[in-house]
């Protein structure tokens, strides 16, 4: 029995090195894999949405939300919106500054509608989510002000708004419109910023 009793206790002695090896193995290769991770995307500076705005395409007002008519004397207009946007270094304590380095170029956006009431199916509930191109470059301090399709002709052609013509406004499908812009710093690194606007759909009184 005794040496029985010593070979468990040799046993037991070999393993937890070994076990504890192991974790700390494990534990350096989740942190490595963490820090590359944490690494990825993030660009010395970043984007900040100062004002985004719309308006009906033909009206001279800008809104912070949009009345967006699906049909205008018999016809169809795309509505606008607008950005306002600046950019701010990530590391405030640098003694350096900005250089052109930090100097991001957008060159895309994306446009998703969605409901609160939760009801967001595409072409059924909210038009379809859509791509589109516009290209401007903002720095540090910088602010640029650029315009940018809100809502395509294509919408207003498509259920669920094209459903709303001849109601006389008294139908409504009241979205939030999810704007997101894309863009690089000027050494590759991707740079995103959303901010949100509302947009009413209906088929409002046409102006005199």
């Amino acid at each position: 029995m005794k040496i029985k009793d010593m070979n468990m206790r040799w046993a037991t002695r070999s393993v937890r090195p070994v076990a504890l090896a192991g974790l700390t193995l494990a534990a350096l290769g989740v942190s490595a894999c963490g820090s590359a991770t944490a690494r990825e995307g993030q660009a010395s500076s970043y984007l900040t949405i100062l004002n985004l705005e719309a308006t009906a395409t033909g009206e001279e007002e800008w809104e912070h939300v949009l009345a967006s008519d699906v049909q205008t004397n018999g016809g169809v207009i795309e509505d606008d919106g607008r950005v306002r946007m600046t950019a701010a270094m990530r590391d405030v304590t640098s003694s350096t500054g900005p250089s052109t380095n930090n100097l991001i170029t957008v060159n895309r956006y994306r446009v998703i509608y969605r409901r609160s009431d939760g009801r967001n199916t595409p072409g059924v509930d909210v038009p379809y989510p859509f791509d589109g191109a516009v290209t401007f470059t903002v720095g540090p301090g910088d602010e640029q002000t650029v315009p940018f399709n809100l809502v395509r002709v294509q919408a207003k052609l498509e259920s669920p708004l094209m459903n709303l013509r001849g109601l006389g406004g008294r139908v409504v499908i009241s979205t939030l419109a999810d704007v997101t812009f894309y863009g690089r710093d000027q050494v590759g690194r991707e740079v995103s910023v959303t901010g949100t606007i509302g947009v009413n759909f209906a088929d409002w009184a046409d102006p005199d």
